[in-house]
């Protein structure tokens, strides 16, 4: 079949695990024949870690897909990174439930195309970084170039076409400030925790210059954890121990794509913003969240969310104490609380929510992205979700 004939099919799946390591319900499928692994281009995980510096069940949970997938790639596990995108967000607290969102693609015959736009998928990957350049202009520039290459690979054209755009990417550990300090270089911080934030928020700014969100000439060094002004309504970065550089992953719509979903964005002001979550449901799929609860169950397969204690200390004008827990990090607070803000309108837990917003959306707001399967005969019917 030549590749002018072709087009582009996603399929997405939902599926439960019961820790970082468990694949059953993956290996059911694809054992089922509905998942082909080698057709597998993207996982997003929601594990049960802390999503701190020291949460090693994203590392776990990498590890156990690159053994799965390797085999049906033909390849090492370890070449596996350089061939699939495995995105794992630590922490599930409140009422998440710990899954993974399974993305495979295939190219089939243009016959098959569906009418108007639908899902399409692309992913790319920056070269490693140094500990100082995590957080600056390296990481931006670099994120920025990575998710014009993801576009690409996912046939879209139009930035407006891209609704939600993940990122993972690295955080900067005691050894790595060393060896820095011993080059006579200074990272952004010297804190581990804190990298954390500045590595996101660069990555979000790279994402916001290749969307033309934020004009580059706007962002320096000095903007990133700072001018919160500056901000892509579409991305979504979560940083881990387990690479050094960015792994990116383009979710949008493109017309003549043969997929059986859709997805649609909007922004959440603020962190009990469940009436953005509803308006997108209603404009973009035409579903009332209550009204229609029954058939968004069955076609929604995940919304994708971020999450953060607003940094002035307050939600719609009342004092929150995220901030000033020292036991329990804000970004733990914050999952928790919008997991349960989102769950009451999608009616299940499995919900892909990441902490840590930084220049993410609006300060103590976050973006929130809806796939939903179609119902209609021209699409695939196969099922979104798996429990």
């Amino acid at each position: 079949m030549s590749t002018a004939a072709r087009v582009q099919q996603v399929q997405v799946w939902r599926i439960p695990c019961s820790g970082p390591g468990d694949l059953g319900g993956v290996k059911a499928l694809i054992d089922a024949g509905e998942i082909v692994a080698a057709d597998i281009v993207a996982v997003m995980g929601k594990t049960e870690g802390n999503g701190c510096v020291n949460d090693f069940t994203r590392e776990y949970a990498s590890t156990a897909w690159c053994h799965l997938l390797a085999p049906a790639l033909g390849c090492t596990p370890e070449a596996v990174h350089g061939r699939v995108a495995l995105v794992m967000s630590g922490g599930t607290e409140g009422v998440l439930s710990p899954h993974f969102t399974v993305f495979a693609r295939r190219w089939v015959s243009s016959a098959s195309a569906v009418q108007g736009k639908r899902l399409v998928i692309g992913i790319a990957q920056t070269r490693d970084f140094l500990p100082e350049e995590m957080g600056r202009a390296a990481q931006i520039d670099a994120t920025a170039d990575a998710v014009a290459k993801a576009m690409r690979d996912a046939g879209i054209q139009s930035a407006s076409d891209v609704h939600f755009v993940q990122v993972k990417c690295p955080l900067l550990t005691s050894a790595k400030v060393a060896a820095a300090l011993a080059r006579g270089a200074s990272p952004a911080t010297h804190d581990s925790y804190e990298s954390m934030g500045y590595s996101r928020g660069a990555s979000a700014l790279g994402v916001a210059v290749a969307l033309g969100e934020v004009a580059r000439e706007e962002i320096g060094d000095a903007s990133v954890m700072s001018d919160w002004r500056l901000f892509s309504a579409r991305a979504s970065a979560s940083a881990g121990i387990e690479l050094e550089g960015n792994v990116v992953i383009v979710l949008g719509e493109a017309e003549g794509s043969a997929s059986a979903f859709r997805i649609a964005h909007a922004v959440m002001r603020d962190a009990i913003d469940a009436a953005s979550v509803r308006t997108l449901l209603r404009d973009a799929f035409g579903l009332d969240a209550e009204r229609d609860a029954q058939a968004l169950a069955a076609r929604l397969v995940n919304l994708l969310a971020k999450a953060e204690a607003s940094p002035d200390g307050r939600v719609r004008d009342a004092r929150h104490t995220m901030l000033n827990d020292s036991d329990i990090h804000s970004t733990r607070h914050a999952r928790a609380v919008v997991g349960g803000v989102l769950a009451s309108v999608a009616g299940h837990t499995a919900l892909y929510v990441s902490g840590g917003a930084e220049h993410q959306g609006p300060a103590g707001g976050g973006p929130v992205a809806a796939i939903l399967r179609m119902d209609d005969d021209t699409a695939s019917s196969t099922s979104p979700v798996f429990s």
